[in-house]
């Protein structure tokens, strides 16, 4: 391995910025309770709301909406409950839909039972099935409670992008409550909270490039919450008890700032990205790039090599100085089957590998990718000479 290494797997976590290292070093020199009412407790809860009016204009929200989370996960978890408050009533979600191609996190369907929880189908382009989506929803029984769809705007593995307005309409038209995994869509494309698109988006802090330990619930309107997943002081307008993670939260309201600021940037990435699957198709033509026919995130490509392993190009590349993943990085040291890859139809054993790009990502990087690729088919070659 010669020079730096190449860290080309930013939807696993993307490097941290440093604005959002700068507050949360500050953040840590804030030694008061948020919750406190003397001066060095209102300086805290100063950087708390400051980092809530970037989140919620990087969601195209507003401040008062956003609720803060220790990541994705346990926004999804919250969010995913049959038992949701609107004022002092009960509302009752009998029933959640999701795609099989969601990450697992919504996949798994928080907080309701099994039973109650319906997996639609996705194309072969990674895309909902629109018409099973409208057809499941006008048979769901409204007697029993609403419709509670989840999905993802933008998949976490193939990059595609899912048509959440055309989403939206059909779940409304159902009297529905729409929630959007909005992890990997934050910061590479422009997210609006509005009736077009979704009523609750979950955000992940250090996929934008802050702090790991930090997510968000951002809502349309609060007058419709669930059931607090943690309870405790009153926190978070009571959505979520527990003293706030004050460096986190900064950090992630710096990242947030940087990245709404930096959209423009996507067509660069866009130009990065290109660039390495070009170099996959010449040196490897009959690979395949999954979702490639359909709209995807500018930082994201996701495919296979014919007659390699997943798991053992990621060594390869990973000895070469090159830093990829092989699918989604959500379990420890784990290489198995793409879930994603089977949703859309492809064989359960099929292995593929993820680049996935950022603001940061340099032509370097790409080269030293370019590199890695070539002499790991080199040495396939060599093998089947050897044969």
């Amino acid at each position: 391995m010669d020079g730096p290494r190449a860290y080309l797997d930013h939807n696993a976590s993307a490097p941290l910025l440093p604005a959002a290292r700068e507050a949360v070093v500050a953040a840590l020199d804030v030694v008061a309770n948020p919750s406190s009412v003397h001066n060095e407790g209102r300086a805290a809860r100063k950087a708390i709301e400051d980092a809530r009016r970037n989140v919620a204009a990087l969601a195209g929200a507003k401040p008062e909406h956003v609720v803060f989370t220790s990541g994705a996960t346990e926004a999804a978890t919250t969010l995913l409950s049959p038992d949701w408050r609107l004022g002092r009533g009960a509302v009752r979600m009998s029933r959640l839909y999701v795609t099989e191609a969601d990450h697992p996190c919504v996949l798994n369907g928080g907080r309701f039972p099994a039973d109650r929880i319906t997996r639609l189908g996705v194309d072969s382009n990674g895309v909902v099935d629109l018409a099973l989506l409208e057809m499941v929803l006008a048979a769901h029984d409204k007697s029993e409670g609403l419709p509670l769809v989840a999905i993802h705007s933008a998949n976490n593995e193939t990059g595609v992008i899912q048509p959440f307005h055309d989403i939206a309409r059909l779940v409304k038209a159902a009297g529905g409550v729409l929630v959007a995994d909005a992890v990997q869509a934050a910061g590479r494309i422009p997210l609006d909270m509005s009736d077009a698109y979704a009523d609750y988006l979950i955000l992940s802090s250090h996929k934008i490039g802050g702090p790991k330990g930090g997510g968000a619930i951002v809502a349309q309107a609060d007058l419709m919450m669930p059931a607090p997943l943690v309870s405790g002081g009153g926190q978070e307008k009571g959505h979520r008890g527990g003293t706030e993670n004050l460096p986190a939260i900064a950090g992630f309201g710096a990242a947030a700032r940087e990245a709404l600021a930096a959209l423009s940037e996507m067509d660069q990435v866009r130009a990065l990205r290109d660039r390495i699957e070009g170099t996959v198709m010449r040196l490897v033509p009959d690979a395949e790039i999954f979702g490639k026919r359909t709209e995807r995130l500018a930082n994201t490509t996701f495919f296979a090599i014919p007659g390699i392993k997943a798991e053992t190009a990621q060594i390869a590349f990973d000895l070469a100085g090159v830093a990829l993943s092989a699918g989604s990085a959500c379990s420890s040291g784990k290489v198995g089957p793409s879930h994603v890859l089977k949703a859309m139809g492809f064989a359960e054993n099929l292995g593929a590998l993820r680049v996935s790009i950022g603001r940061q990502t340099s032509e370097a990087d790409v080269e030293k990718f370019e590199s890695a690729l070539a002499a790991l088919l080199a040495r396939r070659t060599d093998r089947t000479k050897a044969a």
